[in-house]
């Protein structure tokens, strides 16, 4: 096809669709700055701005020593931008419809551990910011005065029982449809000297503190993958520890359960990543969960942040993880410690 004759088709084809304007003369064209805009000598057609001819700038050219081509090539790469612009269209965040920037309305939570302390503090925040939460932990009392306080759904749950824990999950997939957000967050403070850890109380340790990070895991995975329609959001949240990289003597369990939520963190991020859950781990330093106003002068002091950590510090953090616009922060562990970390400490 010359590049006359495809002037002359394109010209017809838009003119006739949009004013049924007739092009007089085809020996000298001017095609305009302007995109859409075609000049036939004394004559000016407007063209849609869909319109697949490209910014080129001459004066009188003749249609006739133009490459036979031209016209083919300029068609080759408006497709190429158009498809670009609708990948970059799939890849868009879309704003939450009826809620305002930030909130988290509608959405299901859930939570290990939630029924003092970071855990209830996290709850707590969840429900402020409008999601449908639900927690477990081995404390009815304090379970139930946590939920008559926040209007959150309470299980007494063992969560090293994994049956147990499994059971719970699919009490609330069965009620919700589907959890958007877990939060795991419970977990066990035992330290002792080695000399004195038996390999039981080791593992008891770590069936707190990591496995269940792995089970309640796997269950939104394996939720996720049965479902006839794909959720396009999913949030992990695991409480993890400074101590993940510093120690001190008598606390190899609690060191390598953190430890472990570190690493188990990044990988799950890889695998959940299909069904579109970030997943983030946050590592508290000092945080006093009762009797704040109890603590030291030196016990702030010492901080750079010069403060000690209280839980509203953690609970925070994962409403900012939790938002749906902050889905490119993926498979970190955030350091909540006041700068402890940071401070190189010796005696003088």
């Amino acid at each position: 096809m010359t590049v006359k004759s495809c002037l002359l088709f394109l010209c017809n084809h838009f003119f006739n669709a949009n004013g049924n304007h007739e092009p007089q003369h085809m020996g000298h064209i001017i095609i305009c700055m302007r995109l859409g805009t075609i000049k036939f000598e004394n004559c000016i057609f407007g063209l849609p701005l869909h319109s697949p001819f490209t910014i080129f700038v001459c004066t009188k050219i003749n249609t006739n020593i133009m490459a036979d081509n031209f016209i083919e090539k300029q068609y080759e790469q408006y497709q190429n931008r158009k498809a670009a612009m609708e990948m970059a269209g799939r890849h868009t965040v879309r704003k939450q419809s009826g809620a305002t920037a930030g909130s988290l309305q509608g959405k299901r939570a859930f939570v290990t551990g939630g029924a003092k302390g970071i855990g209830k503090a996290i709850v707590t925040a969840l429900r402020e910011a409008g999601c449908m939460t639900a927690f477990c932990d081995t404390d009815n009392e304090a379970g139930l005065q946590t939920a008559h306080s926040t209007g959150a759904a309470f299980f007494h749950t063992d969560i090293t029982d994994t049956a147990a824990l499994e059971h719970c999950m699919q009490q609330l997939f069965a009620r919700w449809g589907d959890i958007d957000i877990i939060v795991n967050n419970a977990g066990v403070s035992r330290f002792s000297p080695i000399t004195e850890t038996t390999p039981e109380e080791f593992d008891n340790i770590l069936s707190v503190n990591l496995k269940p990070v792995f089970v309640t895991s796997r269950q939104m995975a394996l939720h996720r993958s049965r479902a006839d329609e794909p959720s396009h959001y999913g949030r992990i949240i695991n409480i993890c520890s400074t101590r993940y990289l510093m120690s001190e003597p008598g606390s190899e369990g609690y060191a390598a359960s953190k430890g472990g939520i570190y690493s188990l963190t990044h990988a799950l991020a890889l695998s959940l990543s299909e069904w579109h859950v970030t997943v983030n781990s946050i590592a508290p330093g000092w945080i006093q969960n009762e009797d704040y106003d109890q603590l030291r002068p030196e016990d702030h002091e010492q901080h750079p942040s010069r403060r000690v950590g209280k839980p509203e510090d953690i609970a925070r953090i994962c409403i900012f993880l939790c938002q749906e616009d902050n889905d490119f922060i993926n498979g970190e562990n955030i350091v909540a410690d006041g700068g402890m970390t940071r401070k190189m400490i010796y005696l003088e």
